[in-house]
């Protein structure tokens, strides 16, 4: 067998739509499982769709999630150019596009707009124009003269009206199609530029690509792709498409969701490897159902015919659990790191930043969960004294007032606010007077804090917010509760 060579072949149009990112992510595992090439090649070829730093885009989120091309635009394997647009430049695409035509498989077209909007018909909701090789029967001479006049062409590959047209792809089996539902596809467009359709036949096999990864919106170009193959005689490629992706709704994921792209992920607080293991699983799955995966693991144990052709659903919460295991898996000094900025946005005083994160870092699932946890220590939200109570601690507002008018001034007569000294003094409080620890601690905690939920207990929030504030706090709760 040859050496399995896959491609990443994006348009330069903006962010890296989720669907993009696992075209790439597998066509990377594929080649890579197989010791093969994986290669970056950009489709520019519709001109009007181009984004202005869109390039930029793709360059980074390749080398930010690990999918590393072998060759590109770049790294000149030997195939290149690697940009199509550079391509058409030299001519490639038009030379095999005579070709075609001087075999009889492609003609020259010079219908105007007006012609082909007049043979558009309904189907469904759907408007649809089925070319009726109205120029496939003109004479060489009316060819030649409208060519000599500079009448507007494009090229179209001429199809079969009877028959079928059967295609293999490693997903979704032998599909066929009635050759009379294959339109004559255009492969040269009226501004010279190939088709996306032709410019991936022609550089597909050019370049010696055994694996082409899509998604199966492709499903019903791929006969006519196969017949192009056909006409020049090439050998047809391995096809792998991938189940559509949607959203909780079961509908196409789009801009609209807020996390369709790569780039709005990363801002959302998720962890590049969080996200390129969750997208390994929309649509494949392995033998063993394991989740977390990292991208060496993934190149081990990926094979492709476990995919499934079923749409794979977008469930951000999933995600978001599986982006909580890697924080939690994370190297302290890492998630630090990682995690400063965030801090530093909700606490402007002196206090051990450092500690905070790690009072927090298994208690999130995104980075921007951070401020809701940690905003009481910058500040004492406004909240409700009903917070005193608690069943389970046989606690309630007025017993939490006698407590903490007992215990101010024993922490006011202490000068040892470590985490462990504060507990061997308020659990040695409790013992003495005859209260649970929980009555002595759930009270603090509520007062330091204003909240309900907290990523630290009452001895770590008095060690981080030291001596005098800790203090301050106590003496505003109990004039509160009074």
């Amino acid at each position: 067998m040859s050496k399995v060579r896959t491609r990443f072949a994006p348009s330069p149009t903006g962010r890296m739509h989720v669907g993009n990112l696992r075209t790439a992510l597998y066509a990377y595992l594929i080649a890579k499982h197989e010791d093969g090439s994986f290669m970056l090649r950009i489709e520019d070829t519709d001109q009007e769709r181009f984004v202005e730093g869109a390039l930029d885009i793709i360059y980074r989120t390749l080398a930010k999630t690990g999918l590393v091309h072998d060759e590109g635009p770049d790294k000149d394997g030997g195939y290149g150019p690697y940009v199509q647009s550079e391509r058409n430049a030299q001519g490639i695409y038009l030379k095999y596009a005579k070709q075609l035509i001087e075999q009889g498989d492609a003609y020259y077209c010079f219908c105007t707009k007006e012609r082909l909007e007049s043979l558009k018909s309904s189907v469904g909701e759907k408007e649809i124009a089925m070319y009726d090789k109205h120029c496939l029967h003109l004479s060489k001479e009316e060819i030649e003269e409208k060519l000599a006049n500079g009448e507007p062409y494009v090229i179209r590959f001429n199809m079969p009206t009877e028959g079928t047209t059967t295609f293999q792809d490693d997903i979704y089996g032998a599909i066929t199609v009635p050759n009379n539902e294959l339109d004559d596809l255009i492969l040269i467009k009226s501004d010279g530029y190939p088709t996306y359709n032709f410019a991936n036949v022609v550089d597909d096999h050019l370049m010696g690509i055994t694996h082409v990864v899509r998604g199966n919106e492709y499903l019903s170009s791929s006969p006519k792709y196969n017949r192009i193959y056909e006409a020049f005689g090439w050998e047809i490629p391995t096809y792998v498409h991938c189940p559509l992706i949607t959203n909780e709704e079961h509908k196409k994921l789009s801009k609209r969701s807020g996390h369709s792209s790569y780039e709005d992920l990363v801002e959302q607080g998720f962890l590049t490897e969080a996200i390129v293991n969750y997208v390994a699983l929309l649509g494949w799955c392995p033998e063993d159902n394991r989740e977390i995966f990292s991208l060496e693991e993934l190149v081990k144990v990926f094979d492709y015919h476990h995919m499934s052709k079923s749409p794979a659903v977008f469930d951000i919460q999933k995600l978001r659990w599986m982006n909580g295991e890697y924080m939690k898996a994370m190297d302290d000094d890492k998630f630090y790191e990682m995690a400063l900025p965030y801090l530093k946005q909700v606490i402007t005083k002196d206090l051990d930043l450092r500690k905070i994160a790690g009072m927090v870092k298994t208690r999130i699932e995104v980075l921007p969960d951070i401020a809701d946890l940690i905003d009481f220590f910058e500040a004492v939200p406004e909240y409700d004294i009903a917070m005193y109570t608690h069943k389970k601690m046989k606690t309630n507002p007025e017993i939490s007032l006698e407590v903490l008018e007992k215990i101010l001034p024993v922490l006011e007569g202490t000068e040892d606010y470590s985490n462990d000294a504060m507990y061997e003094l308020l659990c040695g409080f409790a013992k003495e007077n005859g209260y649970k620890n929980g009555q002595i601690l759930w009270p603090i905690r509520t007062a330091l804090s204003g909240k309900q939920m907290t990523p630290a207990g009452a001895t770590e929030i008095l060690e981080i917010l030291g001596k005098e504030e800790s203090i301050r706090r106590i003496k505003a709760a109990i004039e509160k509760l009074s």
